[in-house]
C-alpha cells in the first residue's frame, strides 16, 4: 500500500515519539508498505526551522535527506495537477501544507498518515 506522511507523522516517527499511533507505527514499520515523504513537508520543516518552531540536529537539507534516505521513503514532488487541486478542497483546514498534502493524496489516490482531526474531514483516507 501506498501512504503519504503528514509531516507531524514523519517527524514523530523518526524521533521515536510516543504521540504516534500504534495503528501509524504498524504502517511505517511494514516493510510492504510504499511510504511517501511530500515535497510539502520538507517545505514546512524548513520554513518552522527558520522561524524558530522546530529545533534539528542539522540543516533541515542534511536532515530531511539523511531521514529520507534512512527509512526508505519516496519523494513526492507537488505537480501542476496537486496544486490546482487545492482549490476544489472545502475550507476545513487554514494550514496551506495540510491542504496541499490533502490535494497529493487526493489526486494520487492514496491515504495520509496523520493525527490531524482537520485533515480527516476532508474525503480523504486518513490512518491514525
Amino acid at each position: 500500500m501506498r501512504v503519504l506522511l503528514d509531516t507531524h507523522a514523519f517527524l514523530w516517527w523518526i524521533s521515536g515519539s510516543p504521540k504516534l499511533s500504534e495503528a501509524a507505527r504498524e504502517t511505517i514499520a511494514d516493510e510492504r508498505n510504499d511510504l511517501l515523504f511530500s515535497v510539502v513537508s520538507g517545505w514546512e520543516i524548513s520554513i518552522k526551522v527558520g522561524v524558530g518552531k522546530l529545533d534539528l540536529p542539522e540543516t533541515p537539507r542534511d536532515f530531511v535527506t539523511g531521514q529520507v534516505l534512512l527509512n526508505d521513503l519516496r519523494v513526492l514532488t507537488v505537480s501542476l495537477d496537486h496544486a490546482l487541486r487545492v482549490y476544489d478542497l472545502p475550507n476545513h483546514h487554514r494550514d496551506p501544507f495540510d491542504r496541499l498534502i490533502v490535494a497529493q493524496a487526493l489526486s494520487e489516490g492514496v491515504p495520509v498518515l496523520t493525527a490531524d482531526p482537520l485533515v480527516a474531514r476532508y474525503s480523504v483516507e486518513t490512518i491514525w
